[in-house]
Parts: C-alpha cells; sequence; structure tokens
C-alpha cells in the first residue's frame, strides 16, 4: 500500500508538470494570435508613430500699389472732379484762402504786368476759395487740358464773354448763380470775394473727372541736374519766387516780395514741384477799362522749361499737340521728368523773360530788390 500510494503521489507530480510544459505554447500561441501571423510577440511594436504633418505653404503677399493722383502723384481712392478758381495775386490778396489745397497752381500774366492765380483742385475742395477774381483769355486755351473742369471767376471783359461761353469748362460764375459766393466784409473790396468750393461743384455735376495729365511723379528726384536753391520771375509790377526748405523738402513761394501766406494755417503756401513754362506770350484782342492789353499765353505747342525739386533744377521740354492733350515734360535723354508728388506750382512766364536761379543757400546779394507792390494796378 505504501508503495502504490508512492506511485499515485509521483504520478500526481509527474502530470503537473506535463500540464505546464502543454501550457506554455498555448500561451505563445495565443499571444501571437493578437498580431499578424507573420510576427511573434517580441516583433510586435507596442505603438504605430504618428504621421509628421506638411508644413504649411508659405504665401508671399504682393504689393498692389496705391492708386494716385494724376495732379499730385499722391495716393488717390478714386478719381474726383475738377474745379478750378481763378484768384487775385496782388498783396492785397493776402493771405489766400483754400489755395494750400489745391492740386495745381498756375501763375500767368494780365494787364501792367501783374499777375493771376488759376488754382486747380481736385483731391480737396475747400469750403472756402479767394479772393475770386475775373478770367483771361489764357484760361480757355489752359483749361482745356482739362475736359469739362468746373470754372469759377467773378467775370471778364464784355468782348471776352463769348469766347469764355464757347470754352469747354463748365461755367460756375455768379453770372450763372451767385449762391456759392460770398463777400468778406472784413476784407476790403474787390479782394473780398469768395467761394464755397463744395457749392460750387454741386452746380456742376457733369464736371470732368482728374486724369492723365502727362505729368509724371516720383518720390526720389532723377539723375543729374543743378543746384537751385532758389528761382525768381519779375514782371513789370509782379514778382514770384521760389526758395527750397531742407528741413520740409519744399520750396516756400514768395508772392510779390512777401512770403505767401495761408489763411488756414502759418505754414504758408509751399510747392513739391516748381515749373517755369517758358511760352509764347504775344498781346491779345482784349484791352481792359483802363486800355491796358491782356497778354495770350500760349500753352498748346512746345518749348523749353526748367524744373525744380529738391534742392536742384532740370532743363527740360514741354510739349501739348493740342487743346484736348495734357503736357508733357521731357528731359534731355527723352525720358519724362518726374515731379515730386505733392502740390505743383506752374509759372507760364513769357520766354523772352527768363527766370533767375540761385545755387546757394541763401538769396544771392546780387539780386534786385523786389517791387514794392505799394503802386500796383489793381484791374478785375
Amino acid at each position: 500500500m505504501r508503495e502504490r500510494r508512492v506511485s499515485i503521489g509521483a504520478l500526481r507530480n509527474t502530470a503537473i508538470i506535463i500540464a505546464l510544459v502543454i501550457a506554455v505554447p498555448v500561451i505563445a500561441t495565443t499571444a501571437s494570435c493578437s498580431g499578424p501571423s507573420n510576427q511573434t510577440a517580441a516583433e510586435w511594436p507596442s505603438a504605430t508613430p504618428a504621421a509628421t504633418p506638411s508644413p504649411a505653404p508659405v504665401v508671399t503677399p504682393v504689393a498692389v500699389p496705391l492708386p494716385t493722383s494724376p495732379l499730385t502723384g499722391l495716393p488717390e481712392t478714386a478719381p474726383a472732379p475738377v474745379l478750378v478758381v481763378k484768384l487775385d495775386n496782388t498783396r492785397n490778396a493776402q493771405p489766400h484762402a483754400g489755395l494750400a489745397d489745391a492740386d495745381i497752381v498756375y501763375i500767368e500774366e494780365v494787364e501792367y504786368g501783374i499777375t493771376r492765380l488759376a488754382a486747380v483742385f481736385s483731391s480737396t475742395v475747400p469750403s472756402r476759395i479767394g479772393p475770386v477774381r475775373s478770367a483771361r483769355i489764357t484760361d480757355i486755351d489752359l483749361l482745356a487740358q482739362y475736359g469739362s473742369p468746373a470754372f469759377a471767376f467773378s467775370g471778364a471783359q464784355r468782348k471776352l464773354l463769348p469766347e469764355l461761353a464757347k470754352a469747354p469748362f463748365i461755367d460756375i460764375s455768379p453770372n450763372r448763380g451767385a449762391s456759392s459766393y460770398g463777400r468778406d466784409f472784413d476784407r476790403s473790396a474787390p479782394y473780398n470775394y469768395f467761394l464755397d468750393g463744395t457749392i460750387g461743384l454741386k452746380r456742376a455735376s457733369d464736371a470732368s473727372l482728374d486724369h492723365d495729365m502727362g505729368f509724371t511723379f516720383a518720390p526720389e528726384p532723377p539723375a543729374g541736374g543743378f543746384p537751385a536753391r532758389k528761382v525768381r520771375m519779375e514782371w513789370s509790377y509782379a514778382s514770384a519766387a521760389f526758395t527750397y526748405d531742407d528741413e520740409s523738402g519744399l520750396y516756400k513761394v514768395q508772392l510779390n516780395g512777401e512770403r505767401a501766406r495761408a489763411e488756414e494755417h502759418d505754414r504758408g503756401q509751399n510747392a513739391a514741384t516748381v515749373v517755369i513754362q517758358y511760352v509764347n506770350q504775344e498781346p491779345s484782342a482784349y484791352f481792359d477799362k483802363g486800355g491796358g492789353n491782356t497778354p495770350h499765353a500760349e500753352t498748346i505747342g512746345r518749348g523749353r522749361a526748367l524744373v525744380l525739386r529738391d534742392g536742384r533744377s532740370w532743363d527740360v521740354t514741354w510739349e501739348r499737340p493740342d487743346a484736348d492733350s495734357g503736357t508733357t515734360f521731357m528731359m534731355a535723354d527723352g525720358s519724362p521728368m518726374p515731379f515730386k508728388p505733392g502740390q505743383q506750382w506752374i509759372v507760364l512766364l513769357d520766354r523772352d523773360r527768363p527766370a533767375k536761379v540761385s545755387a546757394p543757400a541763401t538769396p544771392s546779394a546780387s539780386s534786385p530788390p523786389a517791387p514794392t507792390g505799394s503802386s500796383s494796378p489793381s484791374r478785375g
């Protein structure tokens, strides 16, 4: 019996060992079934690596140039109507109202060797512009290049009125309605007649918009040129001068021997570019009440010009083939002369009356004294 018990115990131990031996392959088989059939448990990775995202494409911004005014070269959101106002230019006219907001200012000679201004507004149209004075024969051709702008003036010689009526501009003078004009009784007549430009333009709803006038603009000046700190022009009873200011980069305007003032601020009148446009000027068929002849400046054709910007000057040529065309200014190599963006002053100067240019930083001691203006004739 004892031997039997031992045998049975040995058999029991043997059975346990056999069971353990059988169990090991089963566990291994079970583990291998949880993955691909061709991998063992030791070969199966613990986790699948995350995919690396592709980098976002780099977008390079493209600079889109802002539209600019064809009259000033400054940014412009959209073309705007053009208003031209004829202004007095004697000492009694100072300070001018609204002139600092003009895009372009023309100086033209009238009777007795005095001058008048033709101020072109489009970018900004002030509610007070003046003092307003009368139109002249030169204005007809000069304004034609703007298309059909609104033209504000206080009147004209009776003989000239039919010619003005045939011109392409839109007449918004008091003869067509005085609601946009008023007298400033703090000033003496006839230097106290002022225009509300915003109301005036409402009377010319179909006035031409600003468009290419043939001008080219660039912030930087072209190569070459000559030092030109100051330029001066003289007439019998008038003068104009432009002196370069390093701080502002503009030319300070002097009219009739005085710093040209602005009613709106104490910075005075200043020009980004000064153009001396030499023109053929002849007596016209028109005379004022005192018998003074009105000269006619021919702005259609071609001729010489002097352009000043950034303290330097360039000798150029100008050309305007017909009344409807703008005026181009070309350098000696045939390329366009770039104006400095900002307010442009253009002097229509008789080609037989040259301007005087000074290179030094201070006016030349040999320059003739400016006319005092105390005996300047005052005409319409």
